[in-house]
């Protein structure tokens, strides 16, 4: 059997979660409806919302549940620029294309916020350049909580601070960061932020989007009205459920994320001892306990993703999300060249990840590394 290593793609379905999907889907019911049935459905669907409010310190009636976090941040994207007067959009270059392709399509002008080597987002030039918006101008801006392929730990709270003494909106991508770091939506300073099922072990194909109480959010009206009137469509009632006791199971038990911080930390010093040029991106900022990007100049990443797939282990060379397209992250060539970020994959462990799962992945690249490092050496 495959070890599994790319739990920032999608993270295997917990117990619970699993155990809830099946409890909701044997309940049935549409939670519009009125009858016995229909109210025992909707009783299902709130006390989810509401256990979901409660491990992200938001109100229940705050959150719109969606079909995930792709979903959620087009939602923000459209709902801040419709009903809140934004003029620009900034958002760095490492979000997600969910955010990238969100902007893009509003027509508005977007501004690409730089980040550093390390992966931080530049929050002086944030504030100099919303100081700098001609009057009657309104930004929003988006940020994610931790970065999908480098696990880095963006400074959201104070970027929030700095965009409401602005007068803008604040939208924070917080899939990666949900059950991995604590999350308090409250005090982030966001408008909106988005969560995403799937990434703590729960069913793919549901996420929620969460609002503030001052946050204007219009979208158009198309079907029955659910959710408040924001997002129509019959709510997933088994996804929300089993999303809400996976990310209870998740945050019940942080000492496993300590555990799996040790394994990262002892992958990456084995790393740098078998092959000392090799580089840890964002290896000096707060990074997610479970993610390394580790770039091996002259290896190309897909063929290491390859070789070890031949070896039974899964990892990747990018987001899950632009699988299969050209080029190369945009994240790691924006901290490093182009050149290095084609040499670089990403190992993200998980919740039901080993110990000798590790161990496994170290013995397994070192063996392909030694059969392809003299051919590098001749390449270089």
């Amino acid at each position: 059997m495959a070890i599994y290593l790319d739990h920032n793609a999608t993270t295997p379905v917990r117990p619970e979660a699993r155990q809830a999907l099946l409890d909701a889907m044997d309940r049935g019911g549409n939670p519009s409806a009125v009858h016995t049935i229909g109210r025992g459905a909707r009783a299902i669907l709130e006390n989810a919302r509401l256990t979901i409010a409660k491990c992200i310190c938001a109100q229940p009636n705050d959150i719109i549940f969606t079909a995930g976090g792709t979903e959620a941040d087009n939602l923000a994207i459209e709902g801040a620029v419709r009903g809140g007067g934004v003029t620009r959009i900034i958002h760095t270059v490492s979000e997600h294309e969910a955010v990238a392709r969100g902007s893009e399509v509003t027509g508005l002008p977007v501004e690409l916020m730089p980040i550093n080597r390390d992966g931080i987002a530049d929050l002086a030039w944030l504030a100099d350049r919303l100081a700098a918006l001609p009057e009657g101008e309104r930004a929003l801006v988006c940020l994610h909580a931790a970065n999908n392929e480098t696990g880095v730990i963006q400074p959201y709270a104070e970027a929030g601070r700095i965009v409401r003494e602005a007068g803008g909106l604040f939208h924070i991508d917080a899939v990666q960061a949900l059950g991995k770091i604590p999350f308090d939506f409250a005090a982030s300073g966001a408008h909106y932020a988005a969560v995403s099922a799937h990434k703590v072990g729960g069913p793919q194909g549901v996420g929620a989007l969460i609002l503030a109480c001052d946050a204007p959010f219009d979208v158009p009206k198309r079907g029955g009205g659910q959710e408040r009137g924001r997002r129509s469509g019959t709510e997933n009632v088994p996804g929300a459920y089993a999303f809400a006791k996976a990310l209870e199971a998740c945050l019940a038990n942080p000492g496993k994320w300590k555990e799996i911080e040790t394994w990262r930390d002892r992958l990456e010093s084995k790393l740098e001892q078998i092959e000392p040029g090799i580089c840890i991106l964002g290896k000096n900022a707060p990074r997610t306990p479970n993610t390394t990007s580790v770039c091996t100049g002259g290896w190309e990443g897909g063929m290491q993703v390859i070789a070890l797939d031949l070896s039974g282990i899964c990892v990747s060379s990018g987001s899950a999300c632009s699988s299969g397209k050209a080029g190369v992250s945009k994240t790691w060539a924006s901290m490093m060249c182009e050149k290095s970020a084609g040499c670089t994959i990403r190992i993200s462990l998980g919740w039901n990840t080993t110990e000798a799962d590790v161990d496994a992945f170290l013995k397994a690249w070192a063996s392909e590394y030694a059969r392809v490092k003299p051919r590098l050496k001749e390449i270089a």
